[in-house]
């Protein structure tokens, strides 16, 4: 009879973990300029993670241009379209092979349950870059409608440099969103992740730079959103910024873009929508156990969260009893595994 696999200690990675806790520019780690830092907290048990460089606008700067200087050299964006679609293939499949170790660095960074960090997060990036990638040399140019004395071309080009602020609530998946699409156009990117989760960012990189993405195409810059956040959306040398967060932080995005180059901007800001159940809907039991899903998935904490139930007042007290009891059965799995899950955050920094 074979014997059964030892469990996964995840407390026993989590202390043999390194962590990059570095600006990556121009395909190498590197400090901040200032050589300030700010902390990264656990937030399962409130514990110093590590301390991560702090970058601002010097350090946004030279980001930009190894940025600037990759794209203006032509090494990642006059690359042949197969090419690139490869290097993506096999990024997305470093990813993969890294789950458990970005998993890990996300649960202890952000908080969610490492079930979660395993089963949606990471999976989810790599299929995102992997998608991007398939999509590639797909993407045609178009030649349009004229007259016989006419020729008329429209072709698809990287805009050159895109700035990319990402949230802590889905730290990888959200950068995934951001950085596969700039890549698989050929853009050169700034990455400036949340400050309260930086860690998979600044690893990812290094996985870049392993796929075969050229020092300088994949940038990430650690910081402060009213420092590094604020310099990437004035830089005059940004061609694009893509944004998500909250509304009045995307207000002041957009303005900053307004009064630097008039870069183009890419906004996903904060909203909630409601669960409406009919009166008719003959499953009160499947609505209330996808209302209490809608709210308490990820912790609620994120921009989609159904923090609103409307419903028929023919059914308000029956839908409610269901609602508060799948509610109350939702919270306590989630706090069972949390107790299960997340990792502690003794760990070694480098």
């Amino acid at each position: 009879m074979n014997a059964q696999p030892a469990p996964v200690s995840w407390h026993e990675r989590a202390r043999a973990l390194s962590l990059r806790t570095q600006a990556f520019i121009d395909g190498r780690y590197v400090d901040a300029a200032s050589g300030a830092t700010f902390d990264s907290i656990n937030p399962a048990t409130g514990k110093l993670l590590a301390r991560v460089a702090s970058g601002g606008a010097e350090d946004i700067d030279r980001a930009v241009k190894a940025a600037r200087s990759a794209f203006s050299a032509g090494s990642w964006a006059q690359r042949a379209p197969a090419d690139r679609k490869k290097i993506l293939l096999r990024f997305a499949e470093l990813i993969a092979a890294h789950r458990d170790e970005l998993a890990l660095l996300e649960t202890l960074d952000m908080g969610k349950p490492i079930t979660d960090s395993l089963k949606v997060d990471v999976p989810a990036a790599a299929r995102c870059v992997r998608w991007y990638a398939e999509a590639i040399d797909k993407v045609y140019d178009q030649i349009a409608p004229t007259g016989p004395g006419a020729l008329a071309l429209i072709t698809h080009e990287p805009v050159g440099v895109v700035g990319a602020i990402v949230p802590w609530n889905y730290p990888l998946l959200m950068a995934a969103w951001k950085f596969a699409p700039a890549l698989a156009t050929g853009n050169s990117l700034v990455l400036k992740p949340s400050e309260k989760s930086p860690l998979t960012a600044l690893k990812v990189a290094e996985l870049a730079i392993e796929a075969g993405i050229p020092p300088g195409v994949f940038n990430v810059v650690p910081g402060l959103g009213q420092t590094a956040g604020k310099a990437l959306a004035l830089h005059m040398d940004v061609d694009c910024v893509a944004f998500t967060g909250s509304t009045a932080t995307g207000k002041q995005v957009m303005q900053y873009a307004g009064q630097s180059n008039l870069k183009r901007v890419s906004l996903e800001c904060g909203g909630k929508s409601p669960n409406i159940v009919l009166a008719d809907y003959p499953d009160l039991e499947r609505a209330a156990n996808a209302a209490a899903f809608a709210i308490f998935s990820n912790q609620g904490e994120m921009c989609s969260a159904g923090s609103r139930l409307l419903v028929h007042e023919s059914i308000r007290d029956a839908c409610s009893r269901r609602c508060r009891r799948s509610a109350a059965s939702s919270s306590r799995g989630i706090r069972s595994i949390r107790r299960r899950a997340s990792a502690p955050s003794s760990t070694r920094r480098r």
